[in-house]
Protein backbone atom coordinates (compact mmCIF):
# COMPACT_ATOMS: atom_id res chain seq x y z
CA UNK A 1 0.00 0.00 0.00
CA UNK A 2 1.29 3.59 -0.65
CA UNK A 3 1.70 5.59 1.85
CA UNK A 4 -0.08 8.89 1.99
CA UNK A 5 3.34 10.58 2.27
CA UNK A 6 4.66 8.37 -0.90
CA UNK A 7 1.27 9.89 -3.15
CA UNK A 8 1.60 13.30 -2.26
CA UNK A 9 5.14 13.32 -3.36
CA UNK A 10 4.14 11.41 -6.15
CA UNK A 11 1.36 14.03 -7.64
CA UNK A 12 4.12 16.76 -7.31
CA UNK A 13 7.19 14.91 -9.18
CA UNK A 14 4.56 13.84 -11.77
CA UNK A 15 4.48 17.65 -12.47
CA UNK A 16 8.05 18.28 -12.46
CA UNK A 17 9.54 18.91 -15.73
CA UNK A 18 5.62 20.03 -17.30
CA UNK A 19 3.68 23.14 -17.27
CA UNK A 20 0.69 23.16 -15.89
CA UNK A 21 -1.90 25.09 -17.80
CA UNK A 22 -4.52 26.90 -16.06
CA UNK A 23 -7.81 28.32 -17.42
CA UNK A 24 -8.46 32.04 -16.99
CA UNK A 25 -11.60 31.61 -15.59
CA UNK A 26 -10.71 35.32 -14.06
CA UNK A 27 -7.49 36.73 -15.78
CA UNK A 28 -6.28 37.70 -12.23
CA UNK A 29 -6.75 34.95 -10.28
CA UNK A 30 -5.28 32.32 -13.17
CA UNK A 31 -2.06 34.44 -13.09
CA UNK A 32 -2.40 34.29 -9.23
CA UNK A 33 -2.75 30.62 -9.23
CA UNK A 34 0.11 30.08 -12.16
CA UNK A 35 2.48 31.63 -9.65
CA UNK A 36 1.42 29.72 -6.62
CA UNK A 37 2.67 26.77 -8.56
CA UNK A 38 5.74 28.08 -9.54
CA UNK A 39 6.57 29.24 -5.97
CA UNK A 40 6.45 25.31 -5.10
CA UNK A 41 8.68 24.60 -7.94
CA UNK A 42 6.22 23.53 -10.65
CA UNK A 43 6.24 25.35 -13.97
CA UNK A 44 2.81 26.81 -14.19
CA UNK A 45 0.99 29.26 -17.08
CA UNK A 46 -2.38 30.99 -17.63
CA UNK A 47 -3.89 29.50 -21.07
CA UNK A 48 -3.66 32.19 -23.99
CA UNK A 49 -6.64 34.25 -24.74
CA UNK A 50 -9.61 32.49 -26.06
CA UNK A 51 -10.58 32.94 -29.94
CA UNK A 52 -12.94 31.67 -32.45
CA UNK A 53 -10.39 28.61 -32.80
CA UNK A 54 -11.52 28.07 -28.91
CA UNK A 55 -15.20 27.69 -29.37
CA UNK A 56 -14.24 25.68 -32.77
CA UNK A 57 -12.11 23.05 -31.32
CA UNK A 58 -14.20 23.08 -27.91
CA UNK A 59 -17.48 22.31 -30.49
CA UNK A 60 -15.65 19.31 -32.12
CA UNK A 61 -16.14 17.24 -29.02
CA UNK A 62 -19.05 18.49 -27.33
CA UNK A 63 -22.09 16.76 -28.12
CA UNK A 64 -24.15 20.46 -27.39
CA UNK A 65 -25.78 20.23 -24.40
CA UNK A 66 -22.93 21.08 -22.47
CA UNK A 67 -22.52 24.66 -20.82
CA UNK A 68 -20.58 27.07 -22.50
CA UNK A 69 -17.57 27.57 -19.59
CA UNK A 70 -17.20 23.30 -20.81
CA UNK A 71 -16.76 24.77 -24.57
CA UNK A 72 -14.28 27.67 -23.30
CA UNK A 73 -12.32 25.61 -21.03
CA UNK A 74 -12.08 22.55 -23.41
CA UNK A 75 -11.27 24.76 -26.40
CA UNK A 76 -8.52 26.58 -24.63
CA UNK A 77 -7.00 23.53 -23.56
CA UNK A 78 -6.98 21.79 -27.08
CA UNK A 79 -5.62 25.05 -28.69
CA UNK A 80 -2.57 23.80 -26.54
CA UNK A 81 -2.33 20.23 -27.10
CA UNK A 82 -2.75 21.06 -31.40
CA UNK A 83 0.01 23.90 -31.12
CA UNK A 84 3.41 23.05 -32.75
CA UNK A 85 5.47 21.06 -30.94
CA UNK A 86 3.33 20.19 -28.13
CA UNK A 87 4.46 17.68 -26.11
CA UNK A 88 2.55 15.37 -23.81
CA UNK A 89 4.81 14.32 -21.45
CA UNK A 90 5.65 17.97 -20.99
CA UNK A 91 2.02 19.33 -19.86
CA UNK A 92 -0.66 19.10 -17.46
CA UNK A 93 -3.76 20.80 -16.95
CA UNK A 94 -5.68 22.03 -13.89
CA UNK A 95 -9.17 21.80 -13.68
CA UNK A 96 -10.97 21.89 -10.65
CA UNK A 97 -14.38 19.97 -9.96
CA UNK A 98 -17.33 20.52 -7.85
CA UNK A 99 -20.03 18.62 -6.06
CA UNK A 100 -24.19 19.77 -6.49
CA UNK A 101 -26.17 20.19 -10.03
CA UNK A 102 -23.62 22.16 -11.53
CA UNK A 103 -22.20 20.38 -14.84
CA UNK A 104 -18.80 22.09 -13.74
CA UNK A 105 -18.69 18.65 -11.73
CA UNK A 106 -17.94 16.76 -15.46
CA UNK A 107 -15.28 18.90 -16.88
CA UNK A 108 -12.48 16.56 -15.24
CA UNK A 109 -13.89 13.87 -16.15
CA UNK A 110 -14.81 14.60 -19.65
CA UNK A 111 -11.32 15.77 -20.37
CA UNK A 112 -9.40 13.03 -18.96
CA UNK A 113 -11.74 10.93 -21.95
CA UNK A 114 -10.25 13.88 -24.17
CA UNK A 115 -6.90 13.23 -23.66
CA UNK A 116 -7.72 9.71 -23.96
CA UNK A 117 -8.75 9.95 -27.31
CA UNK A 118 -5.86 12.30 -28.68
CA UNK A 119 -3.50 9.78 -27.17
CA UNK A 120 -2.37 12.11 -23.95
CA UNK A 121 -4.14 9.63 -21.35
CA UNK A 122 -0.82 9.74 -19.44
CA UNK A 123 -1.19 13.68 -19.48
CA UNK A 124 -1.90 14.57 -15.34
CA UNK A 125 -5.28 16.54 -14.39
CA UNK A 126 -4.69 18.48 -11.36
CA UNK A 127 -8.05 18.44 -9.89
CA UNK A 128 -8.65 20.05 -6.39
CA UNK A 129 -12.75 19.50 -5.14
CA UNK A 130 -15.17 21.50 -3.78
CA UNK A 131 -16.16 18.70 -1.29
CA UNK A 132 -13.28 19.26 0.76
CA UNK A 133 -13.31 23.11 -0.01
CA UNK A 134 -10.47 22.66 -2.84
CA UNK A 135 -8.19 21.52 0.19
CA UNK A 136 -6.09 19.12 -2.22
CA UNK A 137 -4.60 21.50 -3.76
CA UNK A 138 -2.19 21.71 -0.09
CA UNK A 139 -1.28 18.14 -1.12
CA UNK A 140 1.69 20.06 -3.42
CA UNK A 141 3.63 22.35 -0.59
CA UNK A 142 2.85 22.24 3.04
CA UNK A 143 1.59 25.92 3.41
CA UNK A 144 0.56 25.89 -0.45
CA UNK A 145 -3.19 26.91 0.55
CA UNK A 146 -2.71 29.56 2.16
CA UNK A 147 -0.04 31.03 -0.21
CA UNK A 148 -2.62 30.40 -2.63
CA UNK A 149 -5.56 32.06 -0.76
CA UNK A 150 -3.54 35.23 -0.42
CA UNK A 151 -2.91 35.66 -3.97
CA UNK A 152 -6.51 34.94 -4.67
CA UNK A 153 -7.46 37.42 -2.44
CA UNK A 154 -4.93 40.01 -3.85
CA UNK A 155 -5.90 39.51 -6.79
CA UNK A 156 -9.96 40.13 -6.27
CA UNK A 157 -8.65 43.38 -4.42
CA UNK A 158 -6.98 44.39 -7.79
CA UNK A 159 -9.52 43.64 -9.83
CA UNK A 160 -12.10 45.56 -7.61
CA UNK A 161 -9.70 48.70 -7.93
CA UNK A 162 -9.93 48.13 -11.58
CA UNK A 163 -13.27 48.10 -11.46
CA UNK A 164 -13.68 50.86 -8.89
CA UNK A 165 -10.97 53.36 -11.08
CA UNK A 166 -12.01 52.66 -14.81
CA UNK A 167 -15.59 54.37 -14.99
CA UNK A 168 -13.95 57.86 -13.96
CA UNK A 169 -10.64 57.76 -15.44
CA UNK A 170 -9.88 60.93 -17.62
CA UNK A 171 -7.67 58.99 -19.61
CA UNK A 172 -8.59 56.00 -20.97
CA UNK A 173 -6.59 53.16 -20.79
CA UNK A 174 -4.74 54.33 -17.26
CA UNK A 175 -6.59 52.16 -15.03
CA UNK A 176 -6.16 48.88 -17.42
CA UNK A 177 -2.54 49.81 -17.62
CA UNK A 178 -2.17 50.03 -13.78
CA UNK A 179 -4.03 46.98 -13.54
CA UNK A 180 -1.50 44.89 -15.62
CA UNK A 181 1.24 46.59 -13.90
CA UNK A 182 -0.59 45.80 -10.45
CA UNK A 183 -0.48 41.80 -11.27
CA UNK A 184 3.21 42.19 -12.43
CA UNK A 185 4.09 43.29 -9.11
CA UNK A 186 1.99 40.67 -7.54
CA UNK A 187 3.07 37.78 -9.88
CA UNK A 188 6.85 38.42 -8.99
CA UNK A 189 6.62 38.68 -5.38
CA UNK A 190 4.33 35.52 -5.28
CA UNK A 191 6.37 33.22 -7.37
CA UNK A 192 9.58 34.02 -5.54
CA UNK A 193 10.06 30.77 -3.52
CA UNK A 194 12.71 32.31 -0.92
CA UNK A 195 9.26 33.94 0.50
CA UNK A 196 8.04 31.98 3.20
CA UNK A 197 5.36 32.84 6.28
CA UNK A 198 5.61 36.02 7.64
CA UNK A 199 7.64 37.78 4.86
CA UNK A 200 5.49 36.36 2.16
CA UNK A 201 2.46 37.86 3.76
CA UNK A 202 4.04 41.32 4.58
CA UNK A 203 5.46 41.12 1.00
CA UNK A 204 1.82 41.01 -0.30
CA UNK A 205 0.60 43.54 2.10
CA UNK A 206 3.44 46.01 1.28
CA UNK A 207 2.57 45.21 -2.88
CA UNK A 208 -0.89 46.00 -2.10
CA UNK A 209 -0.58 49.36 -0.63
CA UNK A 210 1.60 50.07 -3.46
CA UNK A 211 -1.08 49.15 -6.10
CA UNK A 212 -3.57 51.12 -4.13
CA UNK A 213 -0.86 54.50 -4.76
CA UNK A 214 -0.71 53.74 -7.92
CA UNK A 215 -4.67 53.61 -8.28
CA UNK A 216 -5.52 56.54 -6.45
CA UNK A 217 -2.72 58.76 -8.64
CA UNK A 218 -4.74 58.44 -11.41
CA UNK A 219 -6.23 61.12 -13.28
CA UNK A 220 -9.72 60.70 -12.48
CA UNK A 221 -13.30 62.95 -12.22
CA UNK A 222 -14.95 60.99 -9.24
CA UNK A 223 -18.68 61.83 -9.23
CA UNK A 224 -21.80 59.74 -8.06
CA UNK A 225 -23.83 60.46 -10.72
CA UNK A 226 -22.80 56.83 -12.31
CA UNK A 227 -25.70 53.77 -11.26
CA UNK A 228 -23.71 50.65 -9.48
CA UNK A 229 -24.56 47.56 -11.33
CA UNK A 230 -24.04 44.25 -9.13
CA UNK A 231 -22.80 41.67 -11.07
CA UNK A 232 -23.86 37.83 -9.88
CA UNK A 233 -24.46 34.35 -11.52
CA UNK A 234 -22.31 31.31 -12.57
CA UNK A 235 -18.65 31.99 -11.47
CA UNK A 236 -16.83 31.75 -14.82
CA UNK A 237 -19.35 33.23 -17.01
CA UNK A 238 -19.51 36.32 -14.80
CA UNK A 239 -15.70 36.55 -14.70
CA UNK A 240 -14.19 35.38 -17.73
CA UNK A 241 -14.44 38.25 -20.22
CA UNK A 242 -14.20 36.02 -23.50
CA UNK A 243 -17.41 34.26 -22.14
CA UNK A 244 -19.47 37.48 -21.31
CA UNK A 245 -18.56 39.70 -24.57
CA UNK A 246 -16.84 42.02 -21.92
CA UNK A 247 -20.10 42.92 -20.02
CA UNK A 248 -18.92 45.03 -17.38
CA UNK A 249 -16.50 47.05 -19.68
CA UNK A 250 -20.58 47.25 -21.75
CA UNK A 251 -21.51 48.42 -18.62
CA UNK A 252 -19.41 51.11 -18.15
CA UNK A 253 -20.11 51.96 -21.83
CA UNK A 254 -23.55 52.72 -21.07
CA UNK A 255 -22.84 54.99 -18.31
CA UNK A 256 -22.67 52.46 -15.05
CA UNK A 257 -20.04 51.13 -12.49
CA UNK A 258 -19.72 47.41 -11.98
CA UNK A 259 -19.69 45.42 -8.63
CA UNK A 260 -18.66 41.62 -9.61
CA UNK A 261 -18.42 38.91 -7.30
CA UNK A 262 -15.11 37.75 -6.69
CA UNK A 263 -13.42 34.06 -6.44
CA UNK A 264 -13.52 34.45 -2.81
CA UNK A 265 -17.20 34.16 -2.33
CA UNK A 266 -17.25 30.82 -3.44
CA UNK A 267 -14.40 29.84 -1.32
CA UNK A 268 -16.08 31.00 1.39
CA UNK A 269 -19.09 29.00 0.09
CA UNK A 270 -17.49 26.15 -0.05
CA UNK A 271 -15.70 26.48 3.36
CA UNK A 272 -19.55 26.98 4.55
CA UNK A 273 -20.54 23.85 3.05
CA UNK A 274 -17.68 21.73 4.33
CA UNK A 275 -18.66 21.97 7.93
CA UNK A 276 -22.71 21.87 6.75
CA UNK A 277 -21.58 18.17 4.92
CA UNK A 278 -19.65 17.60 8.06
CA UNK A 279 -22.95 18.30 10.70
CA UNK A 280 -24.90 16.43 8.49
CA UNK A 281 -22.82 13.31 8.89
CA UNK A 282 -22.78 13.75 12.28
CA UNK A 283 -18.77 15.15 12.91
CA UNK A 284 -19.51 18.29 14.33
CA UNK A 285 -17.03 17.35 17.29
CA UNK A 286 -14.28 15.86 15.02
CA UNK A 287 -10.75 16.81 13.96
CA UNK A 288 -12.18 17.54 10.56
CA UNK A 289 -14.56 19.84 11.97
CA UNK A 290 -12.04 21.74 13.86
CA UNK A 291 -9.37 21.80 10.92
CA UNK A 292 -12.42 23.18 8.76
CA UNK A 293 -12.93 26.04 11.59
CA UNK A 294 -9.34 26.64 12.38
CA UNK A 295 -9.13 26.93 8.40
CA UNK A 296 -12.32 29.17 8.05
CA UNK A 297 -10.47 31.37 11.21
CA UNK A 298 -6.92 31.85 9.75
CA UNK A 299 -8.58 33.05 6.06
CA UNK A 300 -10.77 35.62 7.39
CA UNK A 301 -7.77 36.83 9.69
CA UNK A 302 -5.49 36.80 6.68
CA UNK A 303 -8.37 38.90 4.81
CA UNK A 304 -8.81 40.98 6.92
CA UNK A 305 -5.30 42.58 7.08
CA UNK A 306 -5.32 42.46 3.25
CA UNK A 307 -8.03 44.37 2.68
CA UNK A 308 -7.38 47.14 5.08
CA UNK A 309 -5.75 49.52 3.19
CA UNK A 310 -8.40 49.84 1.01
CA UNK A 311 -11.05 50.76 3.98
CA UNK A 312 -11.84 54.12 2.19
CA UNK A 313 -11.37 52.51 -1.53
CA UNK A 314 -13.81 50.31 -1.15
CA UNK A 315 -16.07 52.62 0.87
CA UNK A 316 -19.84 51.49 0.54
CA UNK A 317 -18.85 48.64 -1.86
CA UNK A 318 -17.17 46.58 1.21
CA UNK A 319 -17.57 42.46 0.27
CA UNK A 320 -19.56 40.46 2.98
CA UNK A 321 -17.69 39.84 6.15
CA UNK A 322 -19.88 36.63 6.53
CA UNK A 323 -20.53 34.36 4.21
CA UNK A 324 -24.05 33.25 5.70
CA UNK A 325 -25.38 36.03 7.18
CA UNK A 326 -24.67 38.30 4.91
CA UNK A 327 -25.36 36.18 2.20
CA UNK A 328 -26.92 32.66 2.42
CA UNK A 329 -28.88 33.67 5.50
CA UNK A 330 -31.09 36.44 3.61
CA UNK A 331 -31.47 34.32 0.46
CA UNK A 332 -32.86 31.69 2.69
CA UNK A 333 -36.76 32.59 2.15
CA UNK A 334 -36.26 32.06 -1.84
CA UNK A 335 -33.27 29.60 -1.96
CA UNK A 336 -32.60 27.43 1.49
CA UNK A 337 -28.55 27.16 0.92
CA UNK A 338 -29.77 23.33 3.08
CA UNK A 339 -31.38 22.29 0.23
CA UNK A 340 -30.34 24.39 -3.10
CA UNK A 341 -26.71 23.95 -3.73
CA UNK A 342 -24.30 26.17 -5.91
CA UNK A 343 -24.21 29.49 -7.26
CA UNK A 344 -27.47 29.84 -7.34
CA UNK A 345 -28.21 30.71 -3.54
CA UNK A 346 -25.18 32.94 -3.83
CA UNK A 347 -26.44 34.63 -6.80
CA UNK A 348 -29.57 35.42 -4.93
CA UNK A 349 -28.53 35.90 -1.38
CA UNK A 350 -25.96 38.46 -2.93
CA UNK A 351 -28.45 40.00 -4.81
CA UNK A 352 -29.78 41.50 -1.94
CA UNK A 353 -26.78 42.18 -0.04
CA UNK A 354 -26.24 44.34 -3.24
CA UNK A 355 -29.55 46.01 -2.83
CA UNK A 356 -28.85 46.94 1.31
CA UNK A 357 -25.29 48.97 -0.33
CA UNK A 358 -27.29 50.90 -2.13
CA UNK A 359 -26.73 49.19 -5.71
CA UNK A 360 -29.14 50.78 -8.78
CA UNK A 361 -29.46 47.28 -10.21
CA UNK A 362 -28.28 43.93 -10.48
CA UNK A 363 -27.40 41.48 -13.70
CA UNK A 364 -27.13 37.95 -13.65
CA UNK A 365 -24.81 36.22 -15.88
CA UNK A 366 -24.77 32.61 -16.90
CA UNK A 367 -24.26 30.28 -19.44
CA UNK A 368 -27.12 29.54 -21.77
CA UNK A 369 -29.40 26.49 -20.26
CA UNK A 370 -27.30 27.30 -16.60
CA UNK A 371 -29.76 25.34 -13.91
CA UNK A 372 -28.36 27.91 -11.38
CA UNK A 373 -29.19 30.63 -13.73
CA UNK A 374 -32.31 29.62 -14.42
CA UNK A 375 -33.54 28.66 -11.26
CA UNK A 376 -32.19 32.15 -10.04
CA UNK A 377 -34.57 33.89 -12.58
CA UNK A 378 -37.22 32.07 -11.55
CA UNK A 379 -37.10 33.59 -7.86
CA UNK A 380 -35.42 36.89 -8.69
CA UNK A 381 -39.23 38.25 -9.40
CA UNK A 382 -40.35 37.70 -6.04
CA UNK A 383 -36.40 38.72 -4.46
CA UNK A 384 -37.52 41.96 -6.99
CA UNK A 385 -40.90 42.64 -5.11
CA UNK A 386 -39.56 42.16 -1.88
CA UNK A 387 -36.67 44.45 -2.24
CA UNK A 388 -38.54 47.79 -3.55
CA UNK A 389 -38.35 46.46 -6.82
CA UNK A 390 -34.90 46.90 -7.69
CA UNK A 391 -33.86 45.74 -11.15
CA UNK A 392 -32.89 42.48 -11.76
CA UNK A 393 -31.54 40.91 -14.86
CA UNK A 394 -30.29 37.84 -16.22
CA UNK A 395 -27.86 37.78 -19.03
CA UNK A 396 -27.45 34.22 -20.66
CA UNK A 397 -24.25 33.63 -23.20
CA UNK A 398 -23.37 30.99 -25.59
CA UNK A 399 -21.22 31.09 -29.04
CA UNK A 400 -23.85 32.73 -30.51
CA UNK A 401 -24.41 35.98 -30.96
CA UNK A 402 -26.25 38.54 -28.66
CA UNK A 403 -28.53 41.69 -28.57
CA UNK A 404 -26.54 43.00 -24.56
CA UNK A 405 -26.44 46.23 -25.73
CA UNK A 406 -29.87 46.77 -26.93
CA UNK A 407 -30.90 45.28 -23.80
CA UNK A 408 -28.66 46.70 -21.92
CA UNK A 409 -29.49 50.26 -23.06
CA UNK A 410 -33.23 49.41 -21.45
CA UNK A 411 -31.94 48.17 -18.06
CA UNK A 412 -29.44 50.91 -17.83
CA UNK A 413 -32.61 53.22 -17.72
CA UNK A 414 -34.74 50.95 -15.20
CA UNK A 415 -31.17 51.00 -13.11
CA UNK A 416 -31.23 54.97 -13.16
CA UNK A 417 -35.29 55.49 -12.42
CA UNK A 418 -34.63 53.48 -9.43
CA UNK A 419 -31.71 55.16 -8.34
CA UNK A 420 -34.01 58.10 -8.32
CA UNK A 421 -36.58 56.76 -5.76
CA UNK A 422 -34.48 53.88 -4.00
CA UNK A 423 -34.58 53.31 -0.47
CA UNK A 424 -31.09 52.51 0.23
CA UNK A 425 -28.77 55.21 -0.49
CA UNK A 426 -24.92 54.38 -1.34
CA UNK A 427 -21.70 55.17 0.65
CA UNK A 428 -19.01 57.03 -1.45
CA UNK A 429 -15.34 57.23 -0.46
CA UNK A 430 -14.53 60.67 0.61
CA UNK A 431 -13.38 61.99 -2.91
CA UNK A 432 -16.47 61.33 -4.46
CA UNK A 433 -18.19 64.70 -5.19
Amino acid sequence: MISQATAKQSTVERLRGRTLWIPRMTYSGARAMAAVFRSVGVDAAVTPPSDQQTLELGGLYLGGEECYPEKVTLGDFLRIIRSPGFEPDKAAFFMPTAEGPCRFGQYAPYLRHVLGELGCEDVPIVSPTSKNSYDGIADHAPDMMRRGWWALVASDIVRKLLLRTRPYETRAGDADAAYETSLDMLEKLTEDPKLTGRRRFQATLEALVKIRDLFRSLPARYAKDRPLIGVVGEIFCRLNAFSNRQAVRRIEAHGGEGWISDVSEWLWYTNWSQKDLLRRAGRRFSGQMLAAVVKNFVQHHDEKKLYAPFAEDFAGCEEPHDIYEDVLKPGWPYLPADGALGEMVLSVGKSIYLYAKGADGIIDISPFSCMNGIVSEAVYHAVSRDHDAIPIRNFYFDATTSNMDRDLDIFMELAASYGRRKQRRRRYPPWFK
